[in-house]
């Protein structure tokens, strides 16, 4: 029989020691997504597969009631249990990384879905993400080795397999945010300087000769010079997102007055900052990247209060992993960076990268919460 006391205080317990303002921010971005999903891009969507009006709104909906489960679960374990699931949960997803090219889904050009009987397509790589920044954390202050450069090492040798995974789906956006993810970490892990520029410029020059000389990674290079070269490619959809933002100026033309979800088939998802701007203005974006900016540095901030080296690594690892995340969709948008398919943390319609910012959300409220005893 439940013991509906002991439930209680459990949940109060939780409720008394979490960081509520961060709470209250993680929860007021999914909040926007889903406004956003119900007045500007399930609509139309919808109408594209000839679907229920609010088939999209509802998914959208029913993945962000399961985040909201994960993010409890994940923020009111205890601490040491978080990582050691971490560790197994990694294993799994990695393992499901590597399945890919053989069970994945190709879907336009690219196979980074797998879809097994019982369980809707995902993307490993981004249920893997949060579990990956909690193991090179984990590696970094391994107590068994003092050698910080066998710790880069190590950790090299976790990363670079993910990476030749993700080239291979092909996926550019997610190999960058992977690896400007891994070098915050070593960047605030206490390396040498010079050490560090060595190793950023070895990391690129792998991928460079990757991306240029073996001919299976021939779809990457295409997009790099279609985006040094605009006349050298199909550029239809990152011109269209720009155009967008254009169009709205800085007060938008208003809810439910934009084109760009009617021209471009992933607008909810990969090009969803410029529907927003469109329809509801530049002060919007402004607005939405500034509450991600409060986000980071509140997380941020915690780290001063932090005696663990390994949870200040991990709370660096994804306040960087947000920022990048939303840095390369935003520059993907306004055609600062080449096209890739990357979301919009919290925002953006997608299972995978909603179940993956809860997980992360939820890692970010366990190891902000008050030590204080229940």
């Amino acid at each position: 029989m439940l013991d509906l006391n002991k439930i209680f205080n459990f949940y109060y317990g939780w409720w008394k020691n979490i960081d509520k303002f961060i709470l209250f921010l993680i929860l007021f971005l999914f909040s926007l997504g889903l406004f956003f999903s119900l007045v500007s891009t399930s609509i139309i969507a919808s109408d594209k597969l000839n679907t229920n009006t609010y088939y999209f709104f509802i998914k959208h909906l029913l993945f962000i009631i399961l985040g909201v489960f994960i993010l409890i679960t994940f923020s009111a374990i205890d601490k040491k249990k978080l990582f050691q699931v971490s560790k197994y949960l990694f294993l799994i997803f990695f393992i499901f990384l590597a399945l890919v090219p053989f069970i994945g889904l190709e879907v336009k050009g690219s196979t980074r879905w797998i879809n097994l009987p019982l369980i809707p397509r995902f993307q490993p790589i981004e249920i893997l993400k949060p579990f990956l920044i909690v193991m090179i954390a984990t590696v970094f202050t391994l107590n068994n080795q003092k050698h910080l450069y066998f710790k880069y090492l190590f950790s090299f040798f976790i990363i670079f397999p993910v990476i030749l995974f993700l080239i291979s789906q092909p996926d550019l956006g997610q190999t960058i945010l992977i690896v400007l993810t891994w070098f915050s970490l070593i960047f605030v892990s206490g390396i040498n300087l010079l050490f560090f520029l060595g190793l950023f410029v070895l990391t690129f020059s792998i991928l460079f000769y990757l991306i240029f000389y073996v001919s299976k990674f021939e779809y990457i290079k295409n997009r790099l010079f279609s985006f040094i070269d605009p006349n050298s490619g199909n550029n239809y959809q990152s011109e269209r997102a720009s155009e967008a933002i254009s169009n709205g100026g800085f007060f938008g033309q208003g809810i439910g007055e934009g084109t760009l979800n009617s021209k471009v088939p992933e607008a909810h998802t990969d090009y969803i900052i410029s529907v927003i701007s469109e329809e509801f203005g530049v002060i919007i974006v402004l607005v939405i990247m500034i509450i991600f900016l409060i986000l980071s540095y509140n997380i941020l901030k915690k780290i001063n209060n932090e005696s663990d080296d390994k949870v200040k690594l991990i709370l660096v690892g994804i306040a960087s992993i947000i920022l990048f995340q939303t840095f390369i969709h935003i520059g993907v948008n306004i055609r600062l960076l080449p096209t890739t398919g990357m979301t919009l943390p919290f925002l953006s319609y997608g299972g995978s990268s909603i179940l993956s910012t809860s997980i992360l959300s939820g890692i970010i409220l366990n190891l902000t919460k008050r030590k204080i005893s229940q």
